[in-house]
């Protein structure tokens, strides 16, 4: 952008936008010189030039045809689960857009841990391409609500943002479906769910979140980064429909190989 562009931006804005403005174009300005002096390096190889390199993007490895078609958990053939089969599940249907393999394994630890939240863009865009597609397409009339995964306050502190909110903005941007971040909250601290046990997982989420009354009647799709056992899912689900949520789909980033 040209000092004679910027002075005319300038002058054409009133007093109140005009301070708005001026941080939007510095902030653009700041970002670019940015990239050019260090520019961002591929989460999955480490490769100059992109937050995830076309490569890397095209190495993502998709499910296997086979999954579970209430929770989507891979399985040698595509009937329930025993846990859906127990009605363990509070979730009407959950999906992963891939593999929790390489090099997206790596994309999402950086989202999470290295302070990169720019990769939330790049990687939202396997939820919005999974969501196009069946069994998701006969029920997006129907979805009323997008709801990120919460942190809790002190691990959104520390961490600076929710990875789950990031994905989840992007991806109800891309598919026009409100999001309301605020309906789920986190009430309760807990340890990371990274190394314990699928019994573990869900004792360490047990009554960990809170849903507000706005989810009465409504049908939610929470967006979180990985299903792993379905802990964490399946606790937000249970606030929701306790407050009167009328139904609840979950989508994620990724699912390992052999889920729990």
């Amino acid at each position: 952008m040209t000092l004679n562009r910027i002075g005319h931006l300038v002058a054409s804005q009133p007093p109140v936008a005009l301070s708005a403005r001026l941080r939007a174009i510095t902030t653009s300005v700041a970002a670019s010189a940015l990239d050019l002096l260090f520019p961002p390096q591929c989460a999955g190889c480490g490769a100059p030039g992109q937050e995830f390199c076309d490569r890397c993007a095209q190495n993502v490895e998709p499910l296997p045809a086979a999954v579970c078609p209430q929770c989507g958990k891979p399985q040698q053939a595509a009937h329930l689960c025993s846990r859906c089969r127990r009605g363990d599940f509070p979730i009407a249907m959950s999906r992963a857009a891939a593999l929790h393999t390489a090099p997206l394994r790596e994309a999402i630890h950086a989202l999470k841990y290295d302070d990169r939240p720019a990769l939330a863009l790049p990687l939202s865009r396997y939820l919005v391409a999974t969501f196009r597609q069946d069994p998701w397409l006969r029920l997006t009339p129907r979805i009323d609500a997008v709801v990120p995964a919460p942190l809790h306050p002190a691990r959104l502190q520390e961490r600076g943002y929710n990875q789950s909110e990031l994905l989840a903005e992007h991806f109800a941007s891309a598919c026009h479906l409100p999001i309301h971040p605020d309906w789920l909250e986190r009430i309760r601290a807990t340890r990371q769910q990274v190394g314990l046990s699928a019994f573990e997982r869900q004792q360490n989420v047990f009554g960990a979140f809170r849903a507000s009354p706005a989810v009465a009647g409504q049908i939610l799709l929470v967006v979180d980064d990985v299903f792993t056992t379905g802990a964490t899912l399946s606790a937000c689900a249970d606030a929701a429909l306790a407050a009167g949520a009328a139904r609840v789909y979950a989508l994620t980033l990724a699912i390992p190989s052999h889920a729990s």
